[in-house]
């Protein structure tokens, strides 16, 4: 009536279309009952053998594939889509009717509960950006990450209401979700005969709950998934109602897509908002069906086609697979091929054990990259981070311990602290990826301890004390202590972590960058041919195994295989392990020194793992002998490495402490601006003072390094030139 338009109303055959009306809700219901009767694929009658087998164990829910309906009558498809508001309770009404017609054909009179309606779907996925007022009331499908999960609430369907003054009996029905719901201002009694009987005041209904009926609910907090993030946005996230056999089907961390009604509700606080934005309203999602994507144990949700089956088994057959495999990674950085060979073995991870006792030992495996700049350590990170299944890059800078681990949030509208799982929680059964480990705080640092050898996290914050599962590999990039590898240092003076945190990387790397002529002229023409034409010289940037195709077998590996020891290989580690720590400690006695990173028990378990995950890599179940030596090879070339990196230099104590001092003489000895010639130095150090010639050259190079003298004349005069 308010356009401005001529107004028509219909005068024949009115009563014809009201009719209509009236019957095209149990028609559709009809259709929908016939839906589920009818519909089968090669004699199998799905949908009646699902309601049959769930009323029996007392669940009375029916989970329907939407695809399924399509094939069988397009148009309710398209209308449960557009319309889910009005369809959904019809759809589970007609589920009652069949489970009545089903399970209990000849008791007529039996009153069976509320059915509920699960959806899933394989069409088209939104993302939680592209949800826009245009999908307000409609069925959507969107892919994400469970950041928060709320405590179960009880929600009324049903309100039964009495007046104060009469006690006067009303039902109201609630719709589910977030809506709510306005109590009667007046009191429905009929008046006697017409007359105006004495009326009820005003707002004379109370609810008497115990005749309300109730059904469970619980508030999730869906967000992006990192790698949907455009560069440069912070993560959106919505808020999900999921109700009755909904609930608990998921935990913070878990990834998912979640199938629902796009709706919105009023926040609380804004209807005393002084008349300011009645009309806005906040965007929620009421689920249909929540279906996980990858289970965290990679056990049976990631489907493979026999094709991609026979087509890995083929690759796990290759003889030159692992080596194949290790070039794939980072195609375009050059060389670094053990490092790669350990992501490769870390990307794959070894078998995870739990005792009979109940004890669980860690089957992934952590790597540490330790050098200088420059060495494309951040590069191997990213690299990683798309590659493995599920990863999340993280730099230690702006890293907290309660980023990395969990936080305690406190939600608005109930006032509950709840948890939000960290960078570690939401990369359960992966791997992350932290760069600039060493400009972390030593605090935040210690948070992670826990996470890396017991894979738990422990939260005792705010009254909720817990354990939250971190099942995760670590993949972390440093730098030594003055920014560069110092070789005249020990490896105790360049490394700046505690050697509890050292004890739990499997596998340490020094990356250095080492000032060779055909090696430089090696990566020059490389890095020039990948910026000319994306090719490099020594290697082809063009990797056998494409990105997609590595991160599917990975998964593949990861969940059909679990490698064990065969006997003589365990045999070949033990003795193995026990002359690595004779040679550590002896090592230790000669430099009357312990050792700045550790060899304990941690690096026998390290060197298991990496063999499990070598036999992982070829998909056999049983790691042999030549499984164990590639593994021993591969800790020998890094944490053994970096162990006696710098002893051989720096071999005793005395001399370094001789160092020292020549270098406190020296500067002593030259003021700044000064010059002196070598010949000099040597008589007045080695004749007079009795230093050995080797410490003062050392001191000199040292000094060189710091920029302290500066040698010139081809090496005859030293020129003091910093402080």
């Amino acid at each position: 009536m308010d356009r401005q338009s001529v107004y028509s109303l219909s005068l024949f055959g009115h009563d014809k279309d009201d009719r209509n009306a009236d019957e095209q809700p149990s028609r559709i219901q009809q259709q929908l009952v016939d839906f589920v009767l009818d519909f089968h694929i090669d004699n199998v009658f799905i949908y009646r053998d699902q309601i049959r087998e769930n009323v029996l164990v007392k669940q009375y829910y029916c989970d329907i594939d939407v695809a399924h309906l399509i094939s069988y009558n397009e148009e309710l498809a398209h209308r449960l889509n557009s319309e889910p508001a009005e369809i959904i309770p019809l759809f589970e009404a007609a589920l009652k009717k069949c489970t009545q017609r089903i399970v209990y054909p000849s008791q007529k009179q039996i009153q069976l509960p509320e059915h509920q309606l699960l959806l899933h779907s394989s069409a088209s996925q939104i993302s939680i950006r592209d949800l826009t007022a245009d999908s307000v009331s409609h069925l959507v499908r969107i892919p994400g990450i469970v950041i928060g999960a709320g405590t179960l609430s009880s929600k009324a369907t049903a309100l039964h209401i009495q007046c104060r003054n009469c006690g006067h009996a009303e039902t109201m029905s609630v719709v589910g979700g977030f809506a709510g719901i306005s109590l009667p201002r007046t009191c429905g009694r009929i008046t006697v005969e017409g007359t105006a009987a004495e009326r009820c005041p005003l707002d004379p209904y109370f609810v008497v709950h115990e005749k309300c009926q109730f059904i469970d609910q619980q508030v999730l907090k869906l967000q992006e998934a990192p790698d949907q993030v455009p560069v440069g946005e912070l993560p959106r996230h919505i808020l999900i109602s999921a109700d009755r056999y909904l609930t608990n089907r998921v935990v913070p961390g878990s990834r998912c897509t979640v199938m629902g009604v796009f709706s919105i509700y009023q926040a609380k606080g804004s209807k005393g908002n002084k008349g300011g934005a009645v009309a806005i309203r906040n965007p929620y999602l009421r689920a249909v069906g929540i279906h996980s994507d990858v289970d965290h144990t990679m056990k049976g949700n990631a489907i493979f086609t026999e094709e991609e089956e026979q087509e890995f088994l083929e690759m796990s057959r290759r003889p030159d697979l692992f080596e194949v495999f290790a070039n794939c990674i980072a195609p375009s950085i050059y060389g670094n091929a053990d490092i790669k060979k350990a992501i490769a073995c870390l990307l794959m991870g070894g078998s995870k054990k739990i005792l009979p006792d109940g004890m669980k030992l860690r089957g992934d495996i952590n790597v540490l990259l330790l050098g200088d700049p420059g060495t494309a350590k951040s590069q191997l990170l990213k690299f990683v981070e798309k590659v493995a299944p599920i990863a999340i890059y993280t730099s230690g800078k702006g890293s907290s311990a309660a980023g990395l681990t969990a936080s305690v949030q406190r939600d608005n509208n109930t006032r509950e602290f709840y948890l939000e799982g960290g960078a570690m929680v939401l990369a359960d059964g992966g791997v992350v990826c932290i760069d600039e480990f060493d400009k972390m705080r030593d605090e935040d640092r210690v948070a992670i301890h826990e996470a890396m050898e017991q894979q738990t996290i422990s939260i005792a914050k705010a009254g909720i004390t817990t354990i939250l599962n971190a099942r995760t590999s670590v993949l972390a990039a440093a730098n030594p202590i003055f920014g560069r590898y110092d070789d005249l240092k020990t490896p105790g003076e360049n490394i700046d972590f505690q050697t509890t945190i050292l004890s739990r990387f499997d596998m340490i790397f020094i990356v250095r960058d080492e000032h060779e002529r055909g090696r430089d002229e090696r990566i020059a023409k490389h890095v020039m041919g990948i910026h000319m034409g994306n090719r490099g010289v020594e290697e082809q940037v063009q990797a056998e195994i494409p990105v997609e195709k590595m991160k599917r077998y990975i998964s593949y590996c990861k969940q059909k295989c679990a490698p064990r020891l065969s006997p003589e290989a365990a045999e070949t580690l033990s003795s193995h392990f026990v002359t690595i720590r004779r040679q550590v400690h002896s090592a230790e006695l000669s430099a009357n020194a312990r050792s700045s990173i550790p060899i304990t028990v941690r690096q026998l378990e390290a060197i298991i793992r990496i063999t499990e995950s070598l036999a992982k890599l070829s998909l056999s179940p049983i790691a042999t002998d030549s499984h164990v030596n590639e593994a021993i090879r591969l800790f020998l070339a890094s944490t053994m490495d970096a162990v006696s990196q710098g002893s051989g230099t720096a071999s005793s104590a005395e001399l370094a402490a001789e160092v020292n001092k020549v270098e406190d003489e020296l500067r002593r000895r030259l003021p700044v601006g000064w010059s002196t010639s070598l010949a000099t130095l040597k008589r007045e150090f080695v004749g007079g003072r009795g230093y050995s010639e080797m410490a003062l050259n050392r001191a000199l190079v040292v000094l060189q390094r710091r920029e302290v003298v500066q040698v010139r004349h081809g090496g005859s005069q030293v020129y003091r030139c910093g402080v």
